[in-house]
């Protein structure tokens, strides 16, 4: 069988270092070095989540309970508005393609348009994660309530509008007579966590007390979440007596047995340890998100003043792309380990 001869590779084709084989910049390549490791801390975070959450032996909350507002709408839109922030941001992805490959084209007028539109998803973004957290840590009109065998249930219905408080009994700022329209919800919130309110009757922080004028909550359902005495975790109290229970627990005038929202110690929605892992991870990605918009203000800057025209590329564009690329897909995961999961 006849030999083949070797193919011979002229030295301008053989590659001999100092520069990349794959004819890639020191910058991109850079950036994927910092992209693979940044992906592998996101990963142990949610790896730990994960963990966390299977190790855990009570309920977890679920994403369509917890997330359920729309700004200025209320309550009853299960993850609608999570679901539009990742929209936005996938969007915001798309530009970015835009962007670079109209630096591709040096089409100086593209890459700026496109750019401002990434910028505008990103601000959306993260106004949309600060109106989430807000939500969060102030949480739902019902919280979490103690039931009287030592069960945690979640609450819920349709919350009935306070009207106003009438002060029956005067303090240091209120007098008898006077009827206190502001700050209700809040208000109404503390007293009950305080153990402030019994018998429909508040005790304001200057020690005044007043009647509270309010609805009636409706459709009331109590989740049961942590197993007690009687109740155990999946049972559901529906109809009057989920009212009953619920209205002697807010006007016991005993204090912690509501909890509102969460924060790093305690939590309305399920563990503590839910709610920092929310905190930690979601925060960690919008503070990603928040450097990409102000990389992408940067360039966008000095693609208006034409110092990548000049240059004659645009791989800056191209640079800012891989890491909001990088963004976008994290979220991707966040969102489906937080809130779909």
């Amino acid at each position: 069988m006849a030999g083949h001869a070797s193919k011979q590779i002229d030295s301008k084709t053989l590659w001999g270092g100092k520069t990349s084989p794959f004819s890639t910049s020191y910058g991109k390549l850079m950036m994927w070095f910092f992209l693979v490791s940044d992906a592998l801390t996101f990963s142990g975070f949610l790896i730990f989540y994960g963990a966390n959450r299977h190790s855990y032996g009570g309920s977890w909350p679920i994403g369509e309970e917890t997330f359920n507002s729309l700004p200025f709408l209320g309550h009853g839109y299960p993850l609608i508005y999570v679901a539009l922030m990742t929209f936005i941001l996938i969007v915001s992805s798309v530009t970015m393609v835009l962007a670079v490959e109209a630096g591709h084209r040096m089409d100086k007028r593209g890459v700026v348009k496109w750019m401002i539109a990434t910028i505008i998803g990103g601000f959306f973004f993260l106004g949309s994660q600060a109106w989430e957290w807000s939500h969060f840590i102030h949480g739902s009109d019902f919280g979490k309530v103690e039931l009287n065998d030592g069960s945690l249930a979640i609450v819920k219905g349709h919350f009935g509008e306070i009207e106003h408080f009438t002060v029956t009994k005067a303090g240091d700022h209120h007098h008898v007579g006077d009827k206190i329209t502001e700050d209700l919800a809040h208000t109404y919130k503390h007293a009950v966590s305080e153990g402030h309110l019994n018998n429909n009757v508040i005790t304001l922080h200057d020690g005044s007390e007043a009647t509270v004028e309010k609805h009636e909550n409706e459709h009331l359902k109590l989740l049961v979440k942590e197993d007690g005495g009687t109740h155990k975790k999946g049972d559901v109290i529906e109809g009057n007596e989920a009212a009953v229970i619920y209205e002697g627990i807010v006007n016991s005038g005993d204090a912690d047995r509501v909890i509102y929202g969460a924060n790093l110690e305690e939590n309305e929605y399920g563990p503590n340890q839910y709610a920092q892992f929310f905190f930690f991870i979601t925060g960690f990605h919008g503070f990603h998100v928040f450097t990409g918009v102000l990389i992408n203000i940067l360039i966008l800057m000095g693609a208006i003043r034409g110092v990548y025209h000049k240059r004659g590329h645009y791989e800056m564009v191209e640079k800012t792309g891989l890491y909001w690329h990088f963004v976008d897909l994290v979220w991707v995961f966040v969102f489906t380990f937080f809130y779909l999961v």
